[in-house]
C-alpha cells in the first residue's frame, strides 16, 4: 500500500471513530485528501461523502425521539435542512479553489473553537431554560446552519446542538436526535449535488467510506473507554495542527 493510501484510509477510518463518538472526523479526511493531491474543493465534497453513512446511522439510532417530534416541525426540518445543504453545496461548487483554500483555515479554526467550548456553550444554554423560540426563529436557524453544513461539514454538529439550545429545546435527546436527522439529510442532498457537479474523487471517496463505516464501528465500542476530556484535547489539538498547516500552505 502507497503511502498515500495508508494516509487516506487511516484518516478515513479515525475520522468515523471521531463521529462516532464526539465528532471532528471533518479535520482529519479534508487535510488526507488534499494530502494526496485532490484539490480543496473536491477534496471538501469526497470527505464529506465519504462521512455520509456515520450521518444515517445516527439517525436511526433516535427513531424513537424523532417519532414522536410534531408531524409539521418534523416536515419543515426535513424541508429546511434540504434546501439549506442544496444551497450551501451550490455555493461551495462556484467557489474556486484557491478561494477555498484561503477559507479553509479560518473554517477549521471555527470548527475547533466551536468544538473546544461546546461543552461551556451547552451547559450555559441549559442554565438559561429559556422557553422555545418561536417557529420562524426556529426556521431561521435550520436553515442558516443547513447553508454551512452544505458548504463545510466541520463542526456541524455542535452548531447544530447550540442552535437547538438557544431555540429553547430542553430535551437533550430530542436535541440530539434532530441534530442527526438535519446532519444526514443536509449532507445527503450536499453529496448528491457534489456527485452531480463532478467534484466527487470517487476512486478515493469510496474506499473512505469504508474506512469510515468500520472505525465508526470501532469507535462506538471503543471510545467510551477513552476519558471524555483526553479525546476532546485530542481533537482541538489536530483541528488547531490541521488549521495551522492549512495557513502555512496558502
Amino acid at each position: 500500500m502507497s503511502l498515500e493510501w495508508a494516509v487516506l484510509l487511516l484518516a478515513a477510518l479515525l475520522a468515523g471513530g471521531l463521529n462516532a463518538v464526539a465528532g471532528g472526523g471533518s479535520f482529519l479526511t479534508l487535510p488526507a485528501l488534499v494530502f494526496a493531491g485532490v484539490p480543496p474543493v473536491a477534496a471538501n465534497a469526497s470527505g464529506t461523502l465519504a462521512l455520509l453513512p456515520g450521518y444515517v446511522a445516527s439517525t436511526l439510532g433516535f427513531r424513537r425521539e424523532l417519532g414522536s417530534l410534531d408531524r409539521r416541525r418534523l416536515g419543515l426540518t426535513l424541508l429546511l435542512s434540504l434546501l439549506g445543504g442544496a444551497a450551501g453545496a451550490g455555493l461551495l461548487l462556484i467557489t474556486p479553489n484557491a478561494a477555498f483554500q484561503r477559507i479553509v483555515p479560518w473554517l477549521l479554526l471555527l470548527a475547533t473553537l466551536l468544538f473546544a467550548l461546546a461543552p461551556w456553550l451547552l451547559a450555559w444554554l441549559a442554565r438559561r431554560g429559556k422557553g422555545e423560540a418561536g417557529a420562524g426563529a426556529a426556521a431561521a436557524g435550520v436553515a442558516i446552519v443547513s447553508v454551512y453544513g452544505g458548504y463545510f461539514n466541520g463542526g456541524l454538529g455542535i452548531l447544530l446542538l447550540a442552535m437547538y439550545g438557544l431555540l429553547g429545546e430542553r430535551s437533550l435527546n430530542r436535541a440530539n436526535a434532530l441534530k442527526n436527522l438535519v446532519s444526514a439529510v443536509l449532507t445527503t442532498i450536499a453529496a448528491v449535488l457534489y456527485a452531480l457537479g463532478g467534484v466527487v474523487v470517487w476512486q478515493k471517496a469510496l474506499p473512505m467510506m469504508v474506512a469510515a463505516v468500520i472505525g465508526g464501528y470501532l469507535g462506538a465500542r471503543l471510545g467510551r473507554r477513552l476519558p471524555p476530556p483526553i479525546l476532546r484535547s485530542a481533537i482541538v489539538l489536530t483541528g488547531i495542527v490541521m488549521a495551522a498547516l492549512f495557513f502555512a500552505r496558502g
